[in-house]
């Protein structure tokens, strides 16, 4: 028996109904002060008419640089491709990830995984002994 998804007591179908204004209410301070500022700039902008498109039905390409745009309950179902500095990370939004940022779910840098000492290795391990 799984869980239903809630945010902050409401369920996704709510969440989605919900007026913008009364959604951004419910956020964490950081991401209320974002989406409640005047000066949106026009990328922002475009990408939300581009998420309104593809939620219709439309084939749209969501790729996007902006990683510091806020996951909102139009975007679930949808895959964005995100930019991590290299290449677009395709990022599938799920319910759990409102709230939080694009680029939260893209990250900019891979593991470290080091070769065997010996051969293949850094210079000071140049000289353990060779199996």
């Amino acid at each position: 028996m799984s869980k239903e998804f809630t945010y902050r007591g409401y369920t996704l179908a709510q969440l989605q109904k919900m007026p913008m204004d009364d959604f951004i209410k419910l956020l964490p301070a950081r991401q209320r002060r974002t989406l409640l500022r005047a000066n949106f700039t026009q990328e922002y902008r475009a990408f939300l008419e581009k998420v309104r498109k593809a939620k219709q039905g439309k084939k749209v390409n969501l790729k996007t640089h902006r990683r510091d745009i806020i996951i909102l309950p139009d975007m679930v179902g949808l895959t964005v491709y995100v930019y991590n500095g290299k290449e677009f990370v395709p990022v599938e939004i799920k319910p759990e990830m409102i709230g939080h940022y694009l680029g939260e779910f893209a990250p900019t840098c891979k593991k470290v995984e080091h070769g065997a000492p010996g051969l293949r290795a850094t210079r000071s391990s140049m000289y353990v002994p060779l199996k």
